[in-house]
This record gives C-alpha cells, structure tokens and sequence, in this order.
C-alpha cells in the first residue's frame, strides 16, 4: 500500500494524486514494477527506514506493507 507522507499525517493518496496529471487513470500514482514512475526514490539513513518517494508535486510517498 502506497501512503503520502506529511508533516505529522499519513494520508491515502487519492486525497491528493486525483487532480495529478501524473497519476493513473484511477487517481492513484503510476507504481510499475516496484518503482513509483511519476517520482524518484529518496535514500535512506538506515536500512530499518520504509521505502521512499518523492513525486513530481513535491509530495514524500511511502510503500507500507
């Protein structure tokens, strides 16, 4: 499951992928492959840290199991 990440929230992405030009057909972003393809991955500080996400909007999107 994909999660938007904000200053002290979690929020589902289609609160904010649905107006994205860049996003599915379903409003949701484009994750191909286990890479997230309007976005670019953001390195870790320890190997414990959730995979992460920057998208084109500037957003920090997670994948959480």
């Amino acid at each position: 499951m994909l999660v938007i990440l904000m200053d002290e929230q979690v929020i589902s992405p289609s609160q904010v992928c649905h107006g994205c030009l860049l996003a599915d057909q379903n409003g949701q972003p484009r994750w191909r492959h286990g890479k997230l393809g309007c976005g670019h991955a953001v390195s870790k500080f320890t190997k414990n840290e959730l995979d992460q996400y920057e998208c084109e909007m500037g957003f920090r999107i997670a994948k959480v199991k």
